[in-house]
């Protein structure tokens, strides 16, 4: 059943509003995914802040010509969803490639990173990066570790000079 012209407008004004307010943006042809997989995908999708949606080429081109967005829907192959990432740039593109390794009916075809089009190996290469807090983390350990390991060796002597006492005293 085709769109009337008030349903296109608004479908035109909800993309235009993700796309104004998306740090990142991965367009995935999701022809031959169960309906099952799809609604499991937008709940993982939308734990981590992120959302999947759903659109006609035709809408999405006029969306992208008026955001001046290089990139022509209409070119990529099969049927398109876009996913917008609200709260950080990787996570998106990390939890459709893992999907993506389980279910091989879903492709990722591109994204846009700081108003930039990636093709799909360069999306996949943002997915293999460890995430925000794994880098925190990783730091926090390179610079707790010079301390420990100095308190360690204090402790050591200590426990070195108590034993030598010990041992003076028997």
């Amino acid at each position: 059943m085709p769109l009337i012209k008030e349903q296109k407008q608004k479908i035109i004004d909800d993309l235009r509003e993700k796309i104004a307010k998306q740090k990142a943006m991965i367009f995935v042809d999701f022809s031959g995914l169960k309906v099952k997989d799809l609604f499991n995908l937008r709940k993982k999708l939308k734990a981590a802040g992120n959302e999947l949606k759903v659109a006609k080429k035709t809408l999405m081109d006029i969306v992208f010509k008026k955001g001046k967005l290089e990139v022509e829907p209409r070119k990529l192959p099969g049927e398109i969803a876009l996913v917008f990432g609200y709260k950080d740039e990787i996570s998106p593109a990390k939890i459709i490639w893992q999907f993506s390794q389980e279910n091989p009916n879903l492709k990722i075809l591109g994204g846009f990173f700081e108003n930039k089009f990636l093709e799909t190996e360069k999306v996949i290469e943002l997915a293999k990066l460890p995430t925000r807090e794994e880098l925190l983390a990783k730091l926090v350990r390179s610079i707790s570790s010079p301390m420990s390991n100095f308190v360690r060796i204090l402790e050591a002597n200590i426990k070195g000079l108590i034993y030598v006492l010990a041992k003076a005293k028997t």
